[in-house]
């Protein structure tokens, strides 16, 4: 009987000392980017800006130190279940973050549902995420597909444009965000009369520029980010075209992208969540702070990977630093107020923020704010069940 007591004594020790053991150690957090490839620049701002905030913590967040697992996604989709399998199952990390393509964002969102492993996504705007895909334990740190599209078309409706063209990658979210501008352009009384797309990464526009001088419509709403951004912004402007036909597009056409696009960009109307002359006290500290660590100016995925370790920390402040409590940990993130250098926003109940959509123009190299587009903008969010 005494060797079974001192036994059970023994037991009950080993698993108090593991249970402590879990609660204090670091918070592993998988972050899956690109960090080469076209989109190198985005995934390596994401990462700052998250960074940065748990820097400003004190390096904790819930009273947690934090690890990262990094892994290069490449902006491949065919790599993307092997890649989330790597951190889930190999790494067992805590809280997932990534990605920038929605189409490696797809395949971690459904192995996500499956292991029931929390997502933030700080880029990727595909609308199944927050639409049929939905889960309480994910939730965006930026936008919907449609949510920057939809307002560019507003604002181009509204200033009398009645027949446009399109042209983007034909993926996810070049389609996404065609369909996002094409609703808002015709809500304003226009028209998309063709829609042009080339394979990812192709950017061998020449072709589809030469079919836009043909079609003369009144504006041109295109979809690029990072590599691909610089070279069809100047491709567009060596053609002519910007002199004749207003180039228009969501933030990513120029965000991050300026200084290599030169005179090109200049005078670019985009539409995003986030503009870099935002007057704010909590904006400018940002900028200013992200200049100090990095020695770059933050742009909005430097913005985005913030506002995901904010989630983050609001949802371990809830637990108490305890990430076994997922369903506590999802619930606070889904119900915060995020004190954004963009502006306050919220969560909608798919887990996408409800936020301004600001009307921008590219001066030197910062894209500066002109107007709220459409505030408070919600995606619709079709399809989600929760």
């Amino acid at each position: 009987m005494k060797t079974l007591l001192k036994l059970s004594t023994l037991a009950a020790l080993l698993a108090a000392g593991a249970a402590h053991a879990q609660s204090t150690a670091p918070i592993k957090v998988g972050l899956m980017l690109p960090y080469t490839g076209t989109y190198a620049a985005l995934g390596n701002a994401i990462e700052n800006g998250f960074k940065l905030y748990v820097q400003e913590q004190g390096g904790k967040l819930g009273g947690r130190e934090i690890q990262y697992v990094k892994v290069d996604d490449e902006s491949d989709p065919s790599k993307a279940t092997d890649n989330v399998n790597k951190l889930i199952k190999r790494d067992n990390v805590d809280v997932l973050v990534g990605t920038v393509h929605s189409g490696v964002a797809l395949g971690m969102a459904k192995a996500a549902r499956e292991n029931n492993t929390l997502l933030i996504i700080p880029n990727a705007g595909a609308g199944d995420i927050t639409g049929p895909m939905c889960a309480p334990n994910i939730v965006r740190s930026s936008f919907s597909n449609w949510q920057p599209a939809y307002a560019m078309g507003v604002v181009a409706g509204q200033r009398g444009v009645k027949r446009a063209m399109t042209i983007t990658h034909n993926y996810a979210a070049g389609t996404e965000t065609t369909k996002g501008f094409t609703e808002g352009l015709e809500k304003s009384g226009g028209k998309v009369i063709k829609e042009l797309y080339l394979p990812f990464p192709n950017v061998e526009f020449q072709a589809l520029l030469t079919e836009i001088a043909a079609q003369k419509p009144d504006a041109v709403y295109a979809f690029f980010a990072g590599g691909s951004a610089v070279k069809f912004v100047k491709d567009y402007a060596a053609a002519g075209l910007n002199k004749t036909i207003p180039l228009y597009g969501p933030g990513f056409l120029t965000d991050g992208t300026l200084e290599a696009q030169g005179a090109a960009a200049q005078g670019l109307l985009t539409a995003l969540h986030y503009a870099d002359n935002l007057d704010t006290p909590r904006n400018n500290a940002f900028r200013k702070n992200y200049a100090l660590a990095y020695k770059a100016n933050a742009d909005v995925y430097a913005v985005q990977g913030y506002d995901a370790a904010q989630l983050l920390g609001v949802g371990l402040a809830a637990a108490k630093g305890d990430i076994a409590k997922r369903d506590v940990v999802a619930n606070a993130m889904r119900g915060a107020t995020v004190d954004s250098p963009r502006g306050k926003f919220t969560l909608s109940k798919a887990g996408n923020p409800v936020q301004d959509i600001y009307l921008r123009e590219a001066k030197g190299v910062n894209n500066e704010f002109k107007s709220i587009a459409v505030k408070a903008l919600a995606d619709p969010a079709r399809g989600c069940k929760l």
